[in-house]
């Protein structure tokens, strides 16, 4: 694998990126030239440090691009998928309205971990989401996140007596 030949323009934009200062032009132009000069993916990658893949990646990004590979894209996603569906933050409101207990768990207050932990258990998600996904999810609905002690009713008739902090 190979870049194809290059053009002199080509050859000049590759030549005045090594005197880029960014470093993401300058591996980039290294590594053209270099397979330019008939080295293999594997030898450029050992000569520059990097990753055969990386080498791989750039020869197709040149190949797709030409010299606009040189610059550095945003690597953000293209597209977000929400974990959470309307459904699904239905159900995690109404999870979050019990208490951990219910779910076999040591606590009775909830943490945004714990409450990642329980949806994947639930089949919420297919895997374990971040602490994020949860707030989001939550702002989706117009609820921020709270402890869950103020979520979650007692039994003791006196709770909210005691919530309030009013003795008798």
């Amino acid at each position: 694998m190979y870049v194809r030949p290059l053009s002199p323009a080509e050859q000049r934009g590759l030549e005045a990126g090594l005197r880029s200062s960014e470093a993401f032009t300058l591996r980039r132009s290294q590594i053209l030239l270099a397979s330019h000069r008939g080295q293999r993916p594997s030898e450029i990658a050992r000569n520059l440090g990097c990753a055969t893949q990386t080498v791989r990646n750039t020869l197709h990004a040149f190949e797709e691009e030409g010299l606009t590979c040189l610059q550095q894209q945003s690597s953000r996603p293209k597209t977000i998928h929400a974990q959470f569906d309307q459904a699904k933050c239905e159900a995690l409101r109404a999870m979050l309205h019990q208490s951990p207990r219910t779910y076999g768990k040591q606590t009775s207050v909830w943490t945004l971990s714990l409450a990642a932990i329980v949806c994947q258990e639930l089949g919420l998600t297919e895997r374990q989401v971040s602490i994020e996904a949860i707030r989001l999810a939550l702002g989706r609905l117009g609820v921020g996140w709270r402890r869950a002690k103020d979520w979650i009713s007692s039994p003791d008739p006196d709770d909210a007596r005691k919530k309030n902090g009013v003795t008798p």
